[in-house]
């Protein structure tokens, strides 16, 4: 095993948190996996995993030798895609959050990934803004645009939102009929993550978008949190409509203020690099496009 499939291998057993997995999809023995990083260790001459029985997780020295290695191994794998007329190969890293791939690119993967043999990918998935750099990831699905002027977005579409509540929070405090409506009510507070405050309420009438800050007790930064806050009674809510499908069809959640609703969120592809992206990337991204444009809005 030469420098570059150890280079390989580390990442795909930090990608992956398990020495065993990462042998068992490079197709070696798990005694080689261990050889590997130990000499891997010794050239270094630093840590770079820390393991236990259960979890391996990165060193700090680790975690800046992983970012390295998967820069070289993505230069790699792009220098010889850019020359390549079969299958696009090689590892993609997609940052997005966790209902949106489970809701939307889970089930339809099977179908992209027998189509592009070559490819693998790992998620991760979080609601923060990711440093696509840093964190050597190839793509983050976000909305809004990148403040980093180096980087790239792609639009894929837009995901109409819905404001929402409790069948026992509109039991307490009434049920909105307008924008106008809201004295006495109260949000669950979403803190942004570029700025930390907690985000007002939007609505549109008329063509017009106004913002509403609601009296707030409990606040939180990640969604699938402030989605059980609703269900609780603890004020109104606003995310796209596809992530309270399962809660309006129960009537865990009841949508309110119809006619003023919010604007509807874009989503989009942020990566790095220049307009021309590895070609890996870009059949990953033509597929979430179609995903969206075919099946994403009949879902939402």
């Amino acid at each position: 095993m030469d420098r570059l499939d150890r280079l390989k291998l580390f990442t795909r057993i930090v990608e992956g948190g398990s020495f065993a997995r990462a042998a068992r999809d490079l197709d070696i023995a798990r005694s080689s996996a261990t050889n590997a990083v130990a000499l891997l260790e010794q050239e270094t001459g630093v840590r770079l995993l820390a393991r236990t029985t259960r979890h391996v997780s990165t060193t700090p020295e680790g975690a800046e030798f992983y970012r390295r290695a998967r820069a070289i191994l993505s230069e790699v794998e792009d220098t010889f895609d850019t020359f390549s007329t079969g299958s696009p190969r090689g590892h993609l890293r997609i940052d997005a959050s966790g209902l949106l791939t489970r809701t939307f690119l889970v089930p339809h993967l099977p179908a992209f990934l027998a189509r592009y043999p070559g490819l693998t990918i790992a998620f991760s998935q979080s609601d923060r803004f990711v440093d696509i750099i840093r964190d050597g990831v190839d793509c983050a699905l976000r909305s809004g645009q990148p403040e980093d002027s180096s980087l790239y977005m792609r639009r894929l579409g837009a995901l109409p939102e819905i404001t929402c509540a409790s069948p026992d929070y509109l039991a307490r405090h009434g049920t909105p009929r307008d924008q106008d409506d809201l004295d006495g009510h109260r949000m669950v507070g979403f803190l942004s993550s570029r700025t930390g405050d907690v985000m007002p309420l939007e609505f549109t009438r008329g063509g017009t978008v106004h913002y509403r800050r609601l009296p707030w007790v409990v606040s939180t930064d990640n969604s699938d949190t402030a989605a059980a806050l609703a269900r609780q009674g603890l004020g109104l809510i606003q995310a796209p409509r596809y992530r309270f499908g399962p809660d309006l069809a129960s009537g865990a959640l009841v949508e309110v203020l119809e006619t003023s609703p919010p604007q509807p969120l874009p989503l989009n592809a942020i990566h790095a690099g220049d307009r021309t992206v590895p070609r890996r990337l870009a059949v990953f991204l033509d597929w979430v496009k179609d995903l969206f444009a075919d099946c994403g809005q009949a879902a939402l």
